[in-house]
């Protein structure tokens, strides 16, 4: 069957009312996630994952997957009309954002915010439907020692998500992988690190250390936080001219180009797609001095790109099982809970359910920008819900949440201690996402380790005679080095941002 038969089929199951309903449920959710400082769209996906698999997984994904890529576009409201990036990738957004809100432009900013981000979206997808397959087919060809060598692909993505330290995301990723062996091993069948407990001869459950981390560590650092009473901006009239729309169409194209070729990299995240195409349009531009000063080419850049990377970002999910973000991270998490294996053979053996998903995402595209558009007035009103009333009503869908997973009073228990231990890793600055990701990928990492020992009598060489795995390796090794440079320049961009919005001196990690 061609891809574009398979398409139409995905379409087919996308259009049915169920699915049609968690797409818009996920895009509503992720929006508002997007919005609210504090809140965004890895809480929001780990809250909501337990209550998703009451659901098929086409209907399930496709919801999370619908808080992902709905929080990307909601981002740009509270950057834009309070000067308040829920997330990183919308810090480039407040540059020219605000200031077009403070001129009396944040209707037309919120616009082009909006049709940029739908305009890569669907750029995205596009992408999504044509590589995703190619590399799949050539996956095919993987065995154990091809997978190890993928595992070790995948960590490199611990470089771009250590925040400032890589030694930090290091040990993070370390302690990640050391939880995970916590059970039952997957090769010997011994339990390890049980320490008597009856119940830790299970294993950790995925979700109550995601929850926990992500979404009841928040909580807890969030105590006492009230969001801002009132914006000091005034909205304006929402649709941009003619004018605004040929100004901008440029640069959302090239920034979609940007950043859909930039998710296609293990690490590179939304965030660092936004900062790399505000910059490359920054330099391109003709008339640079504006940029900062209410440019509206600076708001579809960063939109364009972070979107157009959190579409692309699929690819790498599906096709090799690695997440190139966060959001994506726990997305994993998603499809192994529902049975379903990122790889080679995902396409091959539940191309039904792939296609749905790559479909559904044309569909809440379109649905994110018919809700942006016309809706701003709602949205503002809601990004002034104190946290003290929110935070609450997260506590208690996380409770819930977890427990329905194995309905199960020490999973909670579980979450409850993993939410204290995250808020101290937030409150000195060790990054949590190499910890998840190595707690996910741990017993694949293992397992196949041990069969590729077993395949070679016990020789390491296996992984330098293997064609396949060696160049994955090498890849590694230069990703290594790659995503420790792109974190590098999207730091470099967060305090030059961060410097302008509080109009303090630029402190740079060289001259501290």
């Amino acid at each position: 069957m061609g891809t574009f038969s398979m398409l139409l089929d995905g379409f087919a199951h996308a259009l049915t009312p169920m699915t049609l309903l968690m797409a818009l449920v996920g895009v509503l959710i992720g929006s508002l996630a997007g919005m609210m400082p504090g809140i965004g769209p890895t809480p929001a996906i780990a809250i909501l994952m337990p209550f998703t698999t009451v659901l098929g997984p086409v209907q399930g994904i496709v919801m999370l997957a619908a808080i992902y890529y709905g929080a990307i576009y909601g981002g740009s409201t509270t950057a834009i009309l309070l000067n308040i990036p829920a997330e990183l990738q919308a810090v480039p957004v407040t540059l020219d954002g605000y200031p077009l809100a403070k001129q009396g432009r944040g209707g037309p900013a919120l616009g082009i915010a909006a049709i940029s981000s739908f305009v890569a979206g669907v750029m995205g997808v596009l992408g999504l439907i044509f590589f995703a397959p190619l590399l799949a087919q050539q996956a095919l060809k993987f065995g154990p020692p091809e997978y190890f060598a993928l595992m070790i692909l995948t960590l490199t993505v611990i470089v771009n998500l250590s925040g400032v330290s890589v030694i930090k995301g290091l040990v993070m990723g370390l302690a990640g992988y050391l939880v995970s062996m916590v059970g039952v091993g997957p090769s010997s069948g011994h339990a390890r690190f049980t320490f008597g407990i009856p119940s830790l001869s299970a294993g950790i459950e995925m979700v109550s250390v995601i929850i926990g981390l992500f979404a009841i560590s928040e909580v807890i650092s969030g105590l006492g936080s009230r969001a801002p009473v009132t914006a000091a901006v005034k909205i304006g009239r929402v649709y941009p001219t003619k004018a605004d729309l040929k100004l901008t169409a440029p640069t959302m194209v090239r920034s979609g180009l940007i950043g859909f070729f930039l998710g296609l990299l293990p690490g590179a995240s939304p965030a660092v797609s936004a900062f790399i195409a505000y910059d490359a349009e920054k330099r391109i531009s003709k008339t640079p001095e504006i940029f900062g000063k209410g440019a509206l080419q600076g708001v579809a850049a960063p939109e364009a790109a972070g979107n157009a990377t959190a579409s692309s970002g699929f690819i790498p999910l599906f096709t090799l099982g690695i997440p190139s973000s966060p959001p994506l991270a726990i997305l994993l998490a998603g499809l192994m809970i529902y049975g379903l294996q990122p790889g080679p053979d995902l396409f091959k053996n539940s191309g039904s359910f792939v296609w749905a998903v790559i479909a559904s995402m044309f569909i809440g595209n379109v649905m994110l920008v018919v809700l942006h558009l016309p809706l701003v007035g709602i949205w503002v009103k809601l990004t002034q819900i104190p946290l003290r009333v929110l935070k609450p009503v997260v506590l208690i869908l996380c409770v819930v949440g977890v427990y329905t997973v194995r309905n199960s009073m020490f999973d909670i228990l579980v979450a409850l201690i993993f939410g204290v231990i995250g808020y101290f890793l937030r409150k000195y600055h060790w990054p949590l996402v190499p910890f998840i990701l190595c707690f996910m990928l741990g017993p694949l990492t293992e397992l196949s380790f041990v069969q590729s020992m077993s395949i070679s009598n016990g020789s390491l060489a296996i992984f330098l005679t293997n064609p396949i795995a060696l160049v994955i390796l090498i890849i590694a090794a230069a990703l290594f080095a790659v995503s420790a440079f792109l974190m590098r320049r999207s730091r470099r961009r967060s305090l030059v941002s961060e410097a302008i919005l509080s109009d303090q001196p630029i402190t740079t990690p060289q001259n501290k």
